[in-house]
């Protein structure tokens, strides 16, 4: 059985920092793109970003570049995404998702769409105080 199991949203005040980490099991972890996207409150699904679990290339939204990194435990099958100098803006529901196809900003863009990647998790909460 496929699982991709979110863990590290909350409550965090502006300029505050947060790791969500991304649990993945049942699939060949190293064959996939793994990532996150957000869903904002009366917005559309963005796709936040993106890690090649093979070579570590790594994709980011411009909205979260040079605030957020993604990183990835081959190890443990785990994707983490260190989310520094926080903005309520930021506040979303994040979900973890998988792809076959590589890790790119097109992929990003994809992502805005539900059910656009191979696997995905319920999602995680972020709430970003002012």
């Amino acid at each position: 059985e496929v699982q991709l199991v979110e863990s590290g949203g909350g409550l965090v005040q502006a300029g505050g920092s947060l790791r969500l980490s991304c649990a993945a099991s049942g699939f060949t972890f190293d064959d996939y793109a793994i990532g996150w996207f957000r869903q904002l409150p009366g917005k559309e699904r963005e796709g936040v970003s993106c890690i090649s679990s093979s070579d570590g290339t790594a994709y980011y939204a411009d909205s979260v570049k040079g605030r957020f990194t993604i990183s990835s435990d081959n190890a443990k099958n785990t994707v983490y995404l260190q989310m520094n100098s926080l903005k309520p803006e930021d506040t979303a529901v994040y979900g973890c998702a998988a792809d076959k196809r590589p890790c790119s900003l097109r992929l990003l863009s994809l992502w805005q769409f539900r059910r656009a990647s191979d696997y995905w998790g319920q999602g995680t909460q972020v709430t970003v105080s002012s």
